[in-house]
């Protein structure tokens, strides 16, 4: 991770100071550099030494970054990782200027790689992210939205960069098609269940442990799996209220809706949508070899579980 912090460092270098700093400031806010761990885990446990590992563990990193400034501006977030948002810091037009400057520099550290697979698998992944922001906003304030719906969303725009990372470390490793498959099922996998964990915690989480906003998904009419499966257990009062909360982006009842998420058992229900990714994340990493590297795949998913920001 010092090898890839040292890639991300010099390749923020531009002759342009607010694009160094917008770029600095969100990627110094103490993230957890999950996707270029996951990378870099993976390309370990099949045996690769490869330094372009390096490279494309910060690319991945680029790449999510500027997904979060975009985010933040479309959102109108204001918290993230405990400290002002980019946006709310810097404005608006410079969160989606360096956003771009940052997706394109991760496109030019792809050429480093000098792999038309690699470039394949972030071109796709970077346009499935694309089409899951405009998906989520076209579901935007709708409470019709079922489990199959959100799933697919989170699955495009959160776990196909998990995807992309977990396979890129299987591509650099030359590894065989069925490990590679192992590799991608687990990041999806693992992608998955922490936006389903992340999606709990803004109904039973503390805002200084979050480092965000409790309720902003509610604020900007998110249809998460807590509240689908509140409505899907609750009384037809309990779903209206949830329903005119979500339509209307009403926080004003949050306490409220928060209660009924608990009342109708939906935050363990949530729980146990995300304990089965994390199982299907466990058994995909137990088809690599036995290593230290494997291993830790297998650790990352099972302390997903116990996620508290």
């Amino acid at each position: 991770m010092q090898e890839v912090d040292a890639v991300i460092a010099r390749r923020l270098d531009s002759g342009v100071p607010l694009v160094g700093q917008v770029s600095r400031y969100i990627i110094s806010a103490g993230g957890k550099r999950l996707r270029p761990a996951l990378l870099l885990l993976v390309s370990a446990a099949l045996g690769c030494k490869s330094p372009q590992r390096f490279n494309l563990a910060a690319v991945v990193e680029f790449i999510h970054t500027a997904t979060l400034l975009h985010d933040d501006v479309v959102d109108g977030s204001t918290l993230r990782r405990g400290r002002a948002t980019a946006n709310e810091s810097f404005g608006n037009p410079a969160s989606v200027l360096v956003g771009d400057f940052l997706y394109s520099r991760a496109f030019q550290m792809m050429l480093d790689a000098n792999d038309m697979r690699v470039m394949a698998i972030l071109a796709e992944a970077t346009n499935v992210i694309a089409e899951g922001e405009v998906l989520q906003l076209m579901n935007m304030h709708d409470a019709a939205l079922d489990e199959a719906g959100y799933l697919r969303v989170i699955r495009s725009k959160t776990a196909k960069l998990f995807e992309a990372s977990a396979r890129l470390g299987a591509v650099l490793a030359g590894a065989p098609p069925e490990l590679e498959q192992a590799c991608t099922e687990y990041g999806q996998a693992l992608g998955t269940a922490f936006q389903v964990i992340d999606d709990v915690l803004d109904y039973d989480g503390d805002a200084h442990e979050m480092g965000k906003n409790l309720g902003d998904d509610l604020r900007e009419g998110k249809a998460t799996l807590p509240l689908i499966a509140a409505m899907e257990r609750g009384s037809v009062a309990q779903r209206d209220l949830i329903r005119h909360a979500i339509e209307n982006g009403a926080t004003q009842e949050l306490e409220a809706i928060v209660a009924v998420v608990r009342e109708t058992g939906a935050l363990e229900v949530t729980r146990a949508a995300a304990a089965a990714e994390a199982r299907r994340a466990i058994a995909c990493a137990q088809r690599l070899p036995r290593n230290d590297c494997s291993e830790g795949l297998v650790q990352l998913a099972a302390q997903l579980l116990e996620r508290r920001n």
